[in-house]
């Protein structure tokens, strides 16, 4: 029961009180996009730098914990798009951020803080590191097969240039990559350079979950709630479970990098499954309606999780 009080909880809270502040109005209907914006594109780039600057190279290259949480994501993914596409009938875009909101976790606003509180520097580096690479894969993966359904745009080249600038350009993805660069040079960070980072990366945590509770209000609930509670099962219940058999099954993993790596695919939907769809207008309610459901079960989830045997909490 500690580990639910004193980890899960918490983290919880600061989510549902960003909810309340934003349902009464209290910062102005500006608020979660300028919050957003300062975590997104200042604070936890700062922090995703300075995770990957600090660490050596070779524990950033864990191929156990990458073969378990990307390899469940993998299998996950094509099991959640076959269902999509075989039993709703929906199309190869629809079919493609389903699959997106069955894998693709909130590691970043939620992920990060919540390894770090309960794992420490290990829980934090690790959460990091399914930050960057599950935006590295996943993203790519759904926007070919987005455009790929689509006509016209103007040719393959021109698509392949836009994904290619999409992720580049992404901050949760260029931030840890620049720290890897660093992180190889073999070069200490400056001291005003890590005191810049230690002080500024320190507000992206709270301040992402407390984003994350204003920019669930007013989120459209869809009509397809069979669908959306397909994809919640497959985020909290499938892609978790898939994870563990790899990790505690299938390779021999240490058993802290294997409960970080649970953990982390029990996280809800992210935001960026609604970001791409809102911005192809297709599949918005539904991927909106999964970011918000699993949310709030895995509340739930997340608490049964902490009190099983094979997430210990140090």
């Amino acid at each position: 029961m500690a580990p639910i009080l004193e980890v899960v909880l918490p983290i919880f809270a600061i989510i549902f009180a960003g909810y309340v502040v934003g349902r009464r109005g209290l910062l102005g209907d500006a608020s979660s996009e300028a919050l957003n914006g300062f975590v997104y594109y200042v604070a936890l780039p700062v922090l995703l730098f300075y995770a990957m600057a600090r660490v050596k190279p070779e524990t950033i290259f864990d191929l156990p914990f990458l073969a378990a949480y990307l390899g469940g994501s993998v299998i996950a993914f094509i099991l959640a798009f076959a269902v999509s596409r075989l039993i709703f009938r929906h199309g190869q875009a629809e079919g493609a951020l389903f699959g997106m909101s069955a894998v693709f976790g909130n590691t970043g606003y939620m992920g990060i803080p919540l390894a770090l509180i309960a794992f420490g520097e290990q829980g934090q580096v690790l959460s990091v590191i399914a930050t960057a690479t599950q935006g590295l894969i996943w993203v790519p993966v759904v926007l070919i097969l987005i455009e790929g359904s689509m006509q016209g745009g103007g040719g393959t080249a021109t698509r392949i240039a836009k994904i290619a600038r999409g992720v580049a350009l992404n901050p949760m993805i260029a931030a840890p990559a620049v720290g890897i660069a660093w992180s190889f040079s073999g070069v200490a960070l400056p001291t005003p350079v890590a005191n810049f980072c230690s002080v500024l990366g320190a507000a992206a945590g709270p301040c992402a979950l407390f984003s994350l509770g204003l920019f669930l209000v007013g989120k459209p609930v869809s009509e397809g709630i069979v669908e959306v509670a397909g994809m919640v099962v497959f985020k909290l219940l499938v892609y978790p479970l898939v994870v563990a058999v790899i990790a505690f099954g299938l390779i021999d993993m240490p058993a802290q990098p294997a409960a970080i790596a649970v953990l982390l695919a029990a996280l809800p939907a992210g935001a960026n499954c609604f970001v791409l769809a809102q911005n192809y207008g297709t599949f918005v309610q539904r991927s909106s309606s999964a970011i918000l459901f699993s949310t709030a079960a895995a509340v739930a989830t997340i608490s049964v999780l902490f009190v099983t045997p094979y997430l210990k909490v140090p």
